[in-house]
Parts: structure tokens; C-alpha cells; sequence
């Protein structure tokens, strides 16, 4: 299995009136997601802001957990905010990458909706059962990468589907349901 990479990204993503805007990064997805990510083994996980005010508040943030009293007061915190880092755009980040991997990463995004190059978490799951290349999940958030440039990529992997007719998660709880269902203990064999 090749190593797994996560990015969420703030921009190009759209709002809820369907515009292309850029959303601003948040302190719970900065830890929760760290922290799913670390305990789902991910490679590297990336915040994708083009702002430099939102990427110094980020900065500030992982610095005060990662060294000095944050670090201190919580080490689990500062393992998982280990493998964060913060670029500008999504070609940073796979570029990045690349240069980590010596090769590039299959890039799947993440939506609610369905396209033509959609695949399944099974689909996924055995590629990375089977493929030594880096995977890198993209999320959006806010309502979602725009779809131009969600459609650049590799793989679009199928919605999270509830029992109800209701789907909109919020991002931190899409990462973690989507890194158990693909690197998760398969439990259903058991």
C-alpha cells in the first residue's frame, strides 16, 4: 500500500448559493482532522488556503500545539498536528508530493454528488490494498470543490450516503467516515 495524503481545501470551493468563493480555515479542522488522520496512519495531512492572513492564523495555531505549552499540555495534540502542513494551492501540494514520493500521487476527490469518473469505496479500498502509488484525498469545504477542478483528477469517490434523505455533512465527520471505510479494520470479516 502506498502512503495516503489528505488536503482540505478552502479554495476553489462554492457556497451555498452555488458562488466560487474561498472559506476560511477553522480551528476544529485543524485538530479533529489531525487527529482522525494520525490515528488513520495518513502520510501527510494539508490544509490548501491561498490567503496569507488565514495561512499565518493556521500557522499560529499548529505552532502553539506543536512547541511551548501547547505541545506540553497535550502531546497527543502535538503528535497529530506532526504531519500538518499548509500550501496555497492543490498543485503545491502534489507537487509536494511527488518530490516525497519520487512519483505522483493518484489524486481522488471527495463530493456529495456523483460523476462520471465516480468510484467506489470498495474500488478504492483495493486500490490501495494493491497499488504502491501515494493517494492524495482532496475535501472540500464550505459546499464543495468546484467541479472544473474537481474533474482534473484522477477519481471522484462515491457520496457518503445516510439513511435518510439528509446529506451534508460537515467535513470533519466526511474525513473521518471516509478514512475508516477505507483504511479501517475490515470488520465485516471477522
Amino acid at each position: 500500500m502506498g502512503n495516503v495524503y489528505i488536503g482540505l481545501v478552502h479554495y476553489p470551493v462554492y457556497n451555498k448559493r452555488g458562488k466560487v468563493i474561498t472559506s476560511a480555515i477553522t480551528n476544529y479542522d485543524i485538530h479533529d482532522i489531525a487527529r482522525a488522520a494520525r490515528t488513520y496512519g495518513i502520510h501527510g495531512y494539508y490544509i490548501i488556503h491561498p490567503l496569507a492572513e488565514q495561512i499565518d492564523l493556521a500557522q499560529e495555531i499548529i505552532a502553539y500545539w506543536k512547541q511551548g505549552y501547547g505541545a506540553e499540555y497535550n502531546p497527543d495534540r502535538a503528535e497529530a498536528l506532526s504531519i500538518l502542513d499548509v500550501y496555497t494551492d492543490i498543485n503545491s501540494a502534489v507537487k509536494s508530493i511527488e518530490t516525497v514520493e519520487h512519483c505522483l500521487p493518484i489524486v481522488i476527490t471527495t463530493d456529495a454528488r456523483e460523476y462520471s469518473n465516480t468510484r467506489s469505496y470498495l474500488q478504492i479500498r483495493n486500490m490501495l490494498e494493491t497499488d504502491n502509488r501515494p493517494i492524495f484525498l482532496l475535501f472540500g469545504t464550505a459546499w464543495g470543490i468546484q467541479h472544473e477542478v474537481m474533474q482534473q483528477f484522477d477519481y471522484i469517490l462515491e457520496p457518503i450516503h445516510g439513511v435518510s434523505g439528509y446529506n451534508h455533512l460537515s467535513v470533519r465527520s466526511a474525513v473521518a467516515i471516509i478514512l475508516d471505510r477505507l483504511l479501517g479494520e475490515k470488520w465485516w470479516l471477522e
